[in-house]
């Protein structure tokens, strides 16, 4: 099948700064594709390239096999867009702006209303669609928003940061809403400083940093990339903890994290070395102190520090300008 979105090479500068530097990037078609990257690693541009809304300097982007420069408005025909903030009017209803939309779309009036009935109620808005936006929580306003980017029923739906700021409850609806859309055959791509919902809803992610792809995989592969486990102890008691940490210490060769509110200390350790747990005395001998002890694989945000060498709120380069080099990439 033809892929959704295929970035080859893709450059893009303003100024000085280099947002997009060579990136190569795939989106096969009936997935979600996470794209994940510290600020200022080029996620947005690389949106915005691929909605046509700033347009590369160098480097090959298609999107359903359309050229973005030569076949732009074919490439809009295909694509809805939802940025970081909502961008729906306040001072109109939620059927009103949905209508609008559509209408902008190039819809028939009698579509455009039909449409709007349509996206209201599979985001769970119906009761609410003849209330002005401006009462609306921040969950209904993004809900609306991504519908606004549906109503002209795109093939492909790109996601800049979609939860941003809500709380988990809007978050989680958020994410059955996407969950539904890709069941019904919307091809989505996005980018999300949540580890957690690149997690829950990516069957693919690449991981970019400096404008360039360094990493690309399943959420499990690249748990399985990171080439590490993590041993995580539970303590009973706070005065246990060092003891504890001191014990775990002797299974890697970094520092134990300790998080004295949960009374949690964990340990990355090489791959292999969870099945010798059980036989190492440091470990047994604070036994008695331990709640409860468990070995998983990674989590992204640990795979992300492992491949980039920061941490993902960090700007892009930020452990470079300190002299830390991220880590390689196998």
């Amino acid at each position: 099948m033809t892929p959704s979105i295929e970035a080859l090479g893709l450059t893009k500068r303003f100024g000085k700064t280099l947002a997009l530097d060579g990136l190569d990037l795939v989106a096969e078609a009936g997935q979600v594709l996470a794209v994940l990257g510290p600020n200022g690693a080029g996620k947005t541009t690389f949106i915005r390239a691929v909605a046509t809304l700033v347009q590369p300097d160098g480097g090959e982007l298609r999107v359903a096999g359309h050229d973005v420069r030569r076949e732009p408005g074919v490439v809009r025909s295909l694509i809805g867009l939802a940025g970081q903030y909502a961008a729906v009017e306040p001072t109109m209803t939620g059927r009103e702006n949905l209508e609008m939309i559509a209408r902008l779309f190039g819809q028939s009036r009698r579509d455009a209303k039909a449409n709007a009935v349509r996206v209201l109620a599979q985001f769970g808005l119906s009761e609410a669609a003849d209330r002005l936006v401006r009462t609306y929580s921040g969950g209904m306003r993004r809900k609306l928003d991504l519908g606004a980017s549906l109503v002209g029923e795109p093939r492909i739906l790109l996601l800049d940061e979609p939860t941003t700021g809500l709380d988990p409850r809007a978050r989680i609806e958020l994410w059955d809403a996407i969950r539904e859309l890709v069941d019904h055959g919307t091809d989505v791509v996005l980018t999300t400083q949540y580890l957690d919902e690149a997690d829950h809803l990516a069957s693919q992610i690449v991981i970019i940093d400096h404008g360039r792809a360094i990493a690309a995989g399943t959420p499990t592969e690249l748990k399985q990339r990171a080439g590490h486990s993590v041993v995580e102890v539970h303590v009973r008691e706070p005065e246990d903890i060092p003891r504890v940490a001191s014990a775990l210490a002797e299974l890697g060769d970094g520092e134990p994290q300790i998080d004295e509110a949960t009374r949690r200390v964990s340990m990355t350790v090489p791959a292999g070395t969870a099945q010798l747990i059980g036989d190492l005395p440091s470990l047994a001998a604070v036994g008695p102190a331990l709640e409860d002890i468990a070995v998983r694989h990674p989590k992204l945000d640990e795979v992300f520090l492992a491949l980039t060498g920061q941490s993902l709120e960090q700007p892009a380069g930020a452990a470079k300008r300190r002299g830390r080099e991220p880590a390689p990439v196998a």
